[in-house]
């Protein structure tokens, strides 16, 4: 539900980069992608919207749709059978938004890490990416001193600040520079991260949410239940950047031209103030246990084991719903948009 409101807010960037597109010389085909897809229900959300967009500018400017290529990329573990399931009901949502027009998208799987090439050169027109690039192809070296936390913290050690921001910079540069690869000239790209306004990264804006996950781990090895050891030696791959940073590894790359970047924001609880399905999802710290547990279950499980897992949710539920019912709390997007240079 949060990524799919995500989605929604940053639309009107997504149709001014397809406005652009289909002002320059258009293509009777166009490929685009959709980096880091996952697998649940906002997988095709996501498509669609950008699909429709193409279909709705297109009209306004009276052009044909051209014929639309899709590539849906995520890690090789991902589960893509899930999303190929689901294609005969997607097909049905874009046949009721535009009609006809509908067959002329096809639907492509594309496993692999984006912080690698994955198209061939100068082969795509649009590439969108929501909620994933702010995880890191590893693990910072050089976190030992982390101790007591799984991310960055207010208590964490300079140099483990610096750990992570580093391997976000690697990382951030490798992907700009195997897009621009993949590209073609005045194609665009439209990013969303999960990010923060401050340029203290180790800010509650972007650090509470695990902070309050440490809270229930540190809990549990207290009472016995988790070794220290294991938790000194835990760290979430993340780093949530700023615009600024964004903006300076874009900049220092030097294939883009940066046309938008914005910061928007959208409550932990994605039913705060509106109505809610049913009784279960009228409890925010449910829901933000449930969005966390989809996020940082294999994580925990490959490290800790599973034997754990209900045991720190149900903690980290009451914990998350103590917080929220005293203060304002908000995942903070930063969306930048770009076209490729000629």
């Amino acid at each position: 539900m949060v990524q799919k409101k995500v989605i929604s807010l940053t639309k009107p960037i997504i149709e001014e980069a397809i406005t652009n597109l289909y002002c320059n010389k258009f293509p009777t085909s166009l490929c685009i992608a959709d980096l880091g897809c996952s697998s649940g229900p906002n997988t095709l959300f996501a498509v669609l919207e950008v699909v429709t967009t193409l279909d709705r500018v297109g009209k306004k400017m009276g052009r044909q749709l051209p014929e639309i290529q899709v590539f849906l990329n995520d890690l090789p573990g991902n589960d893509f059978n899930t999303i190929f399931k689901s294609l005969p009901r997607f097909q049905k949502d874009l046949e009721k938004r535009m009609g006809a027009g509908a067959e002329s998208c096809f639907i492509n799987g594309a496993p692999g890490s984006f912080y690698g090439r994955l198209f061939p050169s100068k082969s795509l027109h649009f590439i969108h990416s929501s909620y994933s690039l702010q995880w890191l192809s590893q693990i910072p070296q050089g976190l030992e001193s982390n101790k007591g936390n799984i991310y960055m913290a207010n208590s964490s050690p300079p140099c483990v600040l610096k750990a992570y921001y580093e391997q976000f910079q690697t990382d951030f540069s490798m992907f700009l520079r195997c897009r621009s690869e993949e590209l073609l000239e005045g194609g665009s790209m439209v990013l969303t991260f999960l990010g923060r306004r401050s340029e203290d990264p180790s800010t509650k804006e972007c650090c509470y949410i695990w902070e309050l996950l440490a809270v229930a781990l540190n809990d549990m090895v207290a009472e016995g239940l988790i070794e220290e050891e294991k938790m000194d030696s835990f760290n979430i791959p993340q780093y949530t950047p700023s615009p600024a940073e964004v903006k300076c590894e874009v900049e220092k790359e030097g294939s883009f031209t940066i046309s938008r970047l914005e910061v928007s924001e959208v409550n932990w609880n994605a039913y705060h103030g509106e109505f809610c399905p049913s009784d279960a999802h009228k409890d925010g710290g449910y829901n933000v246990a449930k969005l966390m547990r989809a996020v940082a279950e294999p994580l925990l499980v490959s490290h800790f084991g599973d034997g754990m897992i209900e045991e720190v949710f149900s903690r980290y539920q009451k914990i998350v719903a103590d917080r929220m019912s005293r203060e304002k709390t908000e995942f903070i997007n930063v969306t930048v948009s770009m076209t490729k240079r000629g």
